[in-house]
């Protein structure tokens, strides 16, 4: 959904390891910079998808090193927008809002053209309901296996439309439908994300997440398994910073505060670690060559499952 394979700059970072748990899967900031937990420890994964946008991406294998830095010399050449030969922090933090912003652009771009069936430039809930759901509704699900889930989300997505539809005249315009797409961006949706999680994870159907429940949401434990570190500092953390009322339950003003922590500006702070682990002079900025020698520093593996724009010659970046 993106063009260009950028990644393989920064990704060389070393040591650093910032482990984000199976949790913060629930946790709304902005779009996220990756779907892959921030842990440099396990590889550079995140750092790839930052700074070249998720699905620019594909496969870097049919590079060669040399092929990889000429590309990413040429990438370089892109963010380097005053042209001094060097990569700032504000330079690469543009950069990388830069992918954000175009993966959802062109995240609504490819559902828009599924579902604008009549080719009117909007998308009514009609519509979408029916390239959906239309071949289950015919039958009223008879035919699927999971009737009641079926069921479930055809609610779920009305609920959401209805509310990123802001007229109320069920025909979502293009900001509508990005609201619908990614409610995380969008202050008027945040009580349906919190609404979302509540039903994903309150299994007792008491509208309330307990503590088996924050926990069995993230982890469930296999046979003989003794159970991770990470596990007991999420209890502590439920109990001590979570369950803010300290009644044993969370609920919705305090899963708000859980899953929506304010604005946390993930570009800025990976344009921060970013540099911070590849400018060897300490200058505070990046040069070529620095990002170059790290780019030797990797393997080709590392590399591989990254990189969409390495395909072709795109310039639109």
């Amino acid at each position: 959904m993106q063009s260009l394979l950028l990644l393989a700059t920064l990704t060389v970072l070393v040591g650093v390891t910032l482990t984000v748990p199976a949790q913060e899967k629930r946790v709304h900031h902005q779009r996220d910079l990756s779907d892959h937990a921030h842990d440099d420890s396990h590889g550079y994964q995140y750092d790839h998808e930052a700074f070249l946008g998720k699905e620019e991406s594909k496969t870097f294998d049919q590079l060669t090193p040399e092929e990889s830095k000429t590309r990413l010399g040429k990438i370089v050449d892109r963010i380097d927008t005053d042209k001094d030969g060097l990569v700032s922090h504000s330079e690469l933090h543009y950069w990388i809002k830069h992918r954000q912003r175009r993966y959802i652009q062109e995240n609504v771009d490819k559902h828009w053209k599924e579902y604008d069936q009549n080719k009117d430039g909007k998308i009514a809930w009609e519509e979408y309901k029916n390239t959906t759901y239309g071949y289950y509704l015919n039958d009223e699900f008879d035919d699927v296996d999971d009737k009641a889930s079926y069921k479930t989300m055809l609610k779920r997505d009305e609920r959401r439309f209805k509310a990123a539809d802001r007229d109320g005249d069920l025909i979502a315009t293009r900001e509508e439908f990005t609201a619908f797409l990614h409610p995380e961006d969008y202050d008027h949706m945040k009580d349906i994300i919190v609404q979302e999680t509540l039903e994903d994870i309150d299994t007792n159907g008491d509208g309330k997440i307990n503590l088996h429940e924050y926990i069995g949401d993230m982890y469930t434990p296999g046979d003989g398994e003794s159970e991770p570190d990470w596990v007991q500092t999420e209890k502590k953390h439920f109990l001590e910073f979570r369950d803010t009322n300290k009644d044993g339950l969370l609920d919705a003003g305090e899963v708000a505060n859980w899953i929506l922590p304010g604005e946390v500006d993930h570009a800025d702070n990976e344009a921060r670690h970013l540099i911070h682990e590849t400018d060897t002079n300490k200058d505070g900025q990046l040069s070529h060559d620095e990002i170059m020698e790290r780019v030797d520093e990797l393997k080709i593996s590392t590399i591989t499952d990254y990189g969409l724009l390495i395909l072709g010659e795109h310039d639109e970046l």
